[in-house]
């Protein structure tokens, strides 16, 4: 198998004995906010808003150009205290887009429970992915998992693209191991 392969986001996972533990997370089509709030005292904290160029394979999702500016946003997803979501999210930089200017106002809402509450909103295909230490995500991953002191060698991560007329945004979930009962260290 080519490196390339080995490294693309997948609709499929490959079989593994973490990847079976994260199946559900990964997979669910509902909204993670809603489910990390049904599970216990939920917190969102905002690390980073504002323009920045996106990685290179976001702008290959995107269908954008990789020195074009957009809009990232990054969050911490707590519940009961612990950050177990990394939410990194991409948007195409449209100074007058309808999305441009909801992603400035959100605050510290969640994009999640707004996506899903809005019915002009369709999600496109759960790409999911273990990220090690050669991506991006990885690092800002365990930082605001607060993973440092024994970093895992992999995060498992998903990600999808929201439509919302003519304009999408690219979300990339990354899940820490304690989310999972199972991986818990």
């Amino acid at each position: 198998m080519s490196i390339r392969k080995r490294l693309a986001w997948r609709a499929k996972l490959l079989r593994s004995a973490d990847g079976l533990a994260f199946t559900d997370w990964l997979r669910d089509r509902g909204s993670l906010t809603a489910r990390l709030q049904a599970r216990g005292a939920f917190k969102l904290h905002v690390l980073r808003q504002g323009l920045a160029m996106p990685t290179r394979d976001e702008a290959i999702a995107l269908g954008i150009k990789r020195d074009r500016l957009a809009w990232v946003r990054e969050v911490a997803l707590y519940c009961d205290g612990e950050p177990l979501v990394f939410a990194h999210t991409v948007l195409p930089y449209r100074p007058r887009g309808p999305l441009t200017a909801w992603l400035a106002r959100l605050g510290n809402k969640s994009l999640g429970a707004q996506v899903f509450t809005h019915a002009r909103f369709s999600r496109g295909a759960i790409l999911c992915k273990r990220l090690d230490h050669r991506h991006a995500l990885y690092q800002p991953g365990i930082d605001a998992l607060q993973l440092a002191a024994a970093p895992p060698p992999f995060l498992w991560a998903r990600r999808s693209r929201f439509s919302f007329g003519n304009q999408s945004v690219l979300v990339t979930e990354i899940f820490s191991p304690n989310i999972c009962p199972e991986t818990r260290h």
